[in-house]
């Protein structure tokens, strides 16, 4: 059966009420390796959306694809449409840098800057040219935002490296916020990270999803249960053009379909561990 023949079979979800970002037929390549073959799929504004799957499905490659930090890697190449606001965001006349701050990213491991605290914040809206009022406004609440205030206000001028790892994640979701994107991609925030560190991002994601919409990926599938309004689920095939292996969208829909009555057999042995 062919990849097409498979992506035929996806459930129609409810979509979401108000759509902010959308793929159409995307495809995206690493020279003449197709790593992602015709997503299509809308995300929801203030929701929290979980792209899950085994590795090597193309989660975190679709994901980078969304604010085009694939495009920073040699040969990579995105087709199809990826839209926000229903602009076309791989345009020709879109900065990709301006695409970068509308969508943030926070990283699989945290990647403080070798700067203070404070620093690490002030850094973003500096470079932007940001003009707020305060600075040291800003970054108050930018960490308090990120539930980071309390535990750091008398060492901003610390370096961040002396933070613990949760704290050093919180503070790089708090500088990811500091530039006040739309939208923020997580790719497996929380892997590297114990279980109080874990609860607390995710405790943060929910309060974060009032003012933002939130993509994470995520190998966690009690993280996606508890913390995704909406789930996706990946699988790789065999791209009967090339005979590689290469990721496609197997279904999406609400967390609790997803989880409690997926409409594909694939899903339903992937979420019960009877594969990948």
């Amino acid at each position: 059966m062919t990849i097409h023949a498979m992506n035929s079979n996806l459930s129609v979800p409810e979509q979401p009420a108000q759509r902010i970002l959308e793929c159409e037929k995307v495809n995206v390549f690493y020279g003449d390796y197709r790593a992602v073959t015709d997503v299509n799929m809308a995300f929801g504004q203030n929701e929290i959306t979980a792209l899950i799957g085994p590795s090597g499905c193309g989660k975190s490659t679709l994901l980078r694809s969304l604010n085009r930090m694939n495009d920073l890697i040699d040969g990579a190449r995105t087709e199809g449409l990826v839209t926000l606001h229903g602009e076309n965001l791989y345009d020709k006349e879109v900065d990709p840098i301006a695409v970068r701050r509308r969508i943030g990213m926070v990283f699989q491991k945290p990647n403080p800057f070798p700067k203070s605290i404070y620093d690490n914040i002030a850094y973003g809206p500096r470079v932007l040219g940001m003009k707020p009022s305060s600075m040291d406004d800003l970054v108050e609440e930018t960490l308090t935002r990120a539930a980071l205030w309390d535990e750091v206000k008398d060492k901003l001028k610390q370096s961040a490296f002396g933070l613990s790892g949760g704290q050093q994640q919180r503070l790089c979701i708090a500088r990811t916020i500091a530039v006040q994107p739309e939208i923020i991609l997580m790719d497996e925030p929380c892997s590297a990270l114990d279980p109080i560190a874990t609860s607390r991002i995710e405790d943060l994601m929910r309060e974060l999803r009032e003012d933002y919409t939130i993509v994470i990926v995520t190998h966690n599938m009690q993280q996606a249960a508890r913390v995704a309004d909406r789930t996706a689920f990946f699988t790789a095939l065999q791209d009967e053009t090339t005979g590689n292996r290469t990721g496609v969208l197997v279904e999406y829909d609400k967390t609790t379909k997803i989880f409690e009555d997926p409409s594909d057999q694939r899903t339903e042995d992937y979420i019960s561990g009877r594969f990948g």
